[in-house]
């Protein structure tokens, strides 16, 4: 086995660990790495990255190669200084889902924060909430939105989602300190409205269903007005939906921390999304620096450090 073979092992080991089911990539890079042997090539170059992901059938597959490339490179990088890794956008495809940015637990604060400082009052409440709630446990904007006031159970500490994406519903557990927050918004709203002017759970200073519109632009604002949180050169800012890829990378460094058996939960992840099957929920567990230190850490614990 070449020294590439064998670095190709331990990316998919380590990424085994990290909760998604390397094969497919697993087997295209296999035969990377045997074009690379058959080349006399020891180390990833763009060139051959270029070449290998151009033998694809469609734009879209290209491109697809290339990322997969584009990862093991970076991995490989820490070993082999003389590794190439190739810059995205040398093959167009037709659909590019973009980077999430993904919030640390200061910056859902800050946020939280920035929101209080709204007005009117009522405005505010709201605002920060739906930022805690969706930091909290991972539901979707529109599924927030839609909440109804009977859809949260704070005596049960559990929101109810029904009939979201794909017709799917799901009973969510709350923390205590999620229902408590919950309870005083509920009565925040209650003493504004005696009467409820929407059936949704969270409502707009005038009592109306929110506008994702409204929130939307609600929120860039609160970015703005929390200047640590600043997108990279060439990046979109941080939006709304973020919070939910921010809650599965939480939930897995939390895992990770605690000496877990994580690929054995995700599916308990997956259904607490609301995917159809564990498969959806990979795109969500975005590699963070912490993440893969963690993830070395406990390798190099159950395995050894390869010499």
């Amino acid at each position: 086995m070449t020294n590439l073979a064998e670095r190709l092992e331990d990316y998919a080991t380590l990424r085994r660990a990290l909760g998604y089911k390397p094969d497919p990539d697993r087997r295209l890079l296999g035969g990377f790495v045997r074009d690379l042997d058959a080349s006399g090539q020891s180390s990833v170059t763009v060139d051959a990255a270029l070449a290998w992901a151009a033998e694809a059938s469609t734009a879209p597959a290209s491109a697809a190669r290339l990322t997969i490339v584009r990862g093991f490179a970076r991995y490989l990088a820490g070993f082999d200084p003389a590794t190439e890794v190739p810059p995205p956008g040398l093959v167009r495809a037709n659909k590019v889902r973009p980077t999430p940015h993904i919030f640390t637990p200061v910056e859902i604060a800050a946020v939280m924060d920035a929101a209080r400082g709204l007005t009117p009052g009522l405005w505010a409440a709201t605002m920060s909430t739906l930022v805690g709630v969706m930091a909290a446990t991972g539901i979707r904007p529109g599924e927030a939105y839609r909440l109804g006031r009977h859809d949260v159970d704070l005596d049960a500490a559990a929101l109810a989602v029904i009939h979201s994406k794909h017709g799917k519903s799901r009973q969510i557990p709350l923390h205590p300190t999620t229902v408590s927050a919950l309870g005083r918004y509920t009565a925040l709203r209650d003493r504004a409205f005696e009467v409820a002017a929407a059936a949704t759970f969270f409502v707009t200073a005038d009592g109306r269903p929110l506008d994702s519109h409204d929130v939307a632009s609600t929120f860039r604002k609160l970015l703005l007005a929390t200047a640590s949180i600043t997108p990279p050169p060439g990046k979109r800012p941080a939006r709304l939906g973020d919070l939910r890829h921010s809650f599965a990378v939480s939930t897995l460094l939390s895992w990770h921390r605690s000496g877990a058996d994580v690929p054995s939960r995700l599916p308990v992840l997956s259904a607490y999304l609301g995917h159809n099957d564990p498969h959806a929920t990979y795109w969500y567990l975005e590699a963070v620096p912490e993440l893969m230190a963690l993830i070395a850490r406990r390798l190099e614990r159950s395995m050894g450090a390869r010499p």
